[in-house]
């Protein structure tokens, strides 16, 4: 049973998080509470697997409450955010001081609209309290090494080998565009491997992060300030060059199109049953058709699990 303390100040809020968490049997909402301040009591109390984390509170703030769990009590937490400019950059710094991943609070004149969170809320917080388990569970004696021993050489892979890419003329594989489909946990992910690429990065990147619209604009900005490659939101007309990424835009796809000479991007709504959007499926196909084996798939958290099926063997 994965334990969960929901923490906001709206008490529509902690009703509707938690009714919808009891949908799951695999779910059980041990406390909620009003602030940050009585969060962290019913926290120590309850030892969750999970923490649901409003931002904006009285007494105690949901960042400053996350400083506190990080410090003291570390475990995943998702944040709950509205869909506003204000809301997307306190939630990249809640990403940033240890927040796993976020929940968009779906805000109209209609309260009832929260409901459209439910299944994204439920895989969220299933997803990261599985890797609480999996990493807090003691590594088996058989595959651990004894003190001092050489480590053993790896079993041949009984798989066939994987189709060889394009080569240039020295004879290396030519590999110059980098597709990365990610979500759950994904922008501190995201962050941390584009932050550790050189600026003279040999490949463009191009990133299907699922994100509300108004976060992914101020997440490329973030990203661009930190990172030593360029980053940007996606435009269309966009070219693809190296050492640059490019951030689809949030509620729309993104697209590689070859014209005669480059490769342009695309940004479209279609298509309209695509479950997310941007969704890496129709990144990854598009990526697929116009450069082939140029591109390198990179798939990060199980969401985009179907993106893998998309690119091919």
């Amino acid at each position: 049973m994965i334990k969960v303390v929901v923490v906001d100040d709206s008490a529509f809020m902690r009703k509707a998080i938690s009714t919808m968490l009891a949908k799951d049997p695999e779910i059980d909402v041990v406390a909620t509470a009003r602030d940050g301040e009585e969060g962290l009591e019913l926290i120590r109390k309850h030892n969750p697997d999970v923490v649901t984390m409003d931002i904006e509170m009285p007494r105690m703030d949901g960042l400053t409450a996350l400083r506190h769990i990080m410090m003291e009590m570390p475990r995943p937490v998702l944040m709950v955010s509205s869909l506003t400019s204000e809301g997307a950059e306190a939630t990249l710094k809640a990403l940033d001081l240890g927040a796993v991943d976020f929940i968009p609070k779906q805000l109209s004149k209609v309260s009832l609209d929260i409901v459209k969170i439910e299944a994204s809320l439920i895989s969220k917080v299933k997803i990261v309290a599985s890797r609480r388990m999996m990493h807090s569970r003691p590594r088996p004696a058989a595959l651990r090494a004894p003190v001092g021993a050489a480590p053993s050489a790896a079993p041949a892979a009984s798989a066939p080998a994987a189709p060889r890419p394009a080569v240039t003329p020295s004879g290396s594989p030519k590999r110059d565009v980098v597709v990365i489909g990610v979500s759950t946990g994904g922008p501190p992910a995201v962050q941390k491997v584009l932050s550790a690429l050189p600026a003279n990065f040999p490949a463009s990147i191009v990133i299907a992060q699922h994100m509300p619209q108004a976060f992914t604009g101020p997440f490329a900005k973030r990203l661009d300030g930190l990172c030593k490659i360029s980053v940007k939101e996606a435009e269309p007309g966009d070219r693809l060059k190296t050492g640059c990424a490019f951030i689809a835009p949030g509620g729309r796809h993104l697209l590689l199109k070859q014209q005669i000479s480059r490769v342009e991007l695309q940004i479209s709504t279609e298509p309209a049953s695509a479950l997310y959007k941007p969704s890496a499926n129709v990144l990854i196909t598009s990526a697929a058709e116009a450069v082939g084996r140029r591109a390198l798939g990179v798939i990060l958290t199980a969401w985009a699990a179907t993106a893998w099926r998309a690119s091919g063997p």
